[in-house]
């Protein structure tokens, strides 16, 4: 089954990273003139001589690579996404896929990165706490990086929150992270697992402003986790509150947890509205029953925390 651009289903345990973007295919999409695009960076097509070999990411939308080059789908959003990408790369942000510019219509071309993407079901070493702690603190010098940027005439994929704080990643969660994994070994016999390294994060061509709690939730909602999953396949569910402590204090910032935990309904019931009106657009049936996970989550979260 194939993925509705937010990781609701991922068919094997982990991926190769595809570079800048996971491909995604979205209703959210915004007409505009050619001049909203002038100030980006344009590279031409000067991205090597390798062969393009097309990469497979589970979604629809063409994505490939040449060299150490990603090629994929333009749109209207790409030169705010490339600029912003361009700030926090400056501001001394790592791990973020190089932009090398644009022609729209046409494609765009990003840096690749080198490392492990996963997938669902998750491997075991995803449940490490060292994933919660090095994702959350990437996360805070992303929205840091990213509190003071002013854009002309900016375009988004996705729809802005408020209080508009920070441009939100808006899928950070571990299948659009980046990891370097050691190969997994023995210690006395029994089998250990290994901690990752994050190396990088992927897929920003739906960030848009919002506040710092409308990526955190999400983040807690995909890697405490707050899915209804079973044991097996999120043991890191077991620890929940401990997890969830691990991660906000990564991050470094005080939020309720009420807050939190409306954040998180709320973004899981605007995944659902978008997953539907995908659905209908793109005749993926299979989209409907994602929308019917994320409002089934969204209701089982706000029964089982409020008063948190």
């Amino acid at each position: 089954m194939a993925d509705d651009g937010f990781g609701a289903d991922r068919t094997s345990a982990e991926s190769t990273a595809v570079g800048a973007w996971a491909t995604r295919d979205t209703a959210a999409d915004r007409s505009t003139s050619r001049d909203t695009v002038v100030d980006a960076p344009v590279a031409g097509d000067d991205v090597g001589d390798d062969a393009e070999v097309e990469l497979h990411g589970g979604n629809v939308t063409p994505v490939s690579r040449r060299g150490d080059t990603v090629l994929r789908q333009a749109g209207p959003w790409t030169a705010t996404v490339q600029k912003v990408m361009l700030h926090a790369r400056s501001a001394g942000v790592d791990g973020i896929p190089e932009p090398r510019g644009f022609e729209f219509p046409g494609r765009e071309w990003v840096g690749y990165l080198e490392g492990t993407v996963p997938a669902y079901p998750m491997p075991a070493w995803v449940w490490h706490d060292s994933v919660l702690v090095q994702s959350a603190r990437w996360l805070r010098e992303w929205h840091d990086a990213t509190a003071g940027f002013v854009a002309t005439r900016p375009v988004w994929r996705a729809p802005a929150h408020e209080p508009p704080d920070v441009i939100c990643h808006n899928d950070f969660a571990q299948y659009n992270l980046v990891f370097d994994v050691p190969e997994s070994g023995a210690i006395g016999g029994v089998a250990s697992v290994q901690e990752p390294h994050l190396v990088g994060v992927i897929d920003f061509d739906t960030m848009s402003p919002g506040p710092r709690v409308w990526d955190l939730a999400y983040l807690a909602y995909r890697l405490v986790p707050y899915l209804d999953e079973p044991a097996d396949r999120a043991p890191g569910a077991e620890r929940r509150d401990e997890r969830l402590s691990i991660l906000l204090d990564a991050y470094g910032m005080e939020f309720e947890h009420v807050e939190l935990f409306r954040a998180m309904s709320d973004r899981l019931r605007e995944l659902a509205d978008f997953s539907e009106a995908t659905a209908e657009s793109t005749g993926r049936a299979e989209l409907r029953e994602h929308a019917a996970m994320y409002r089934a989550d969204a209701t089982r979260i706000e029964e089982e925390t409020t008063g948190s």
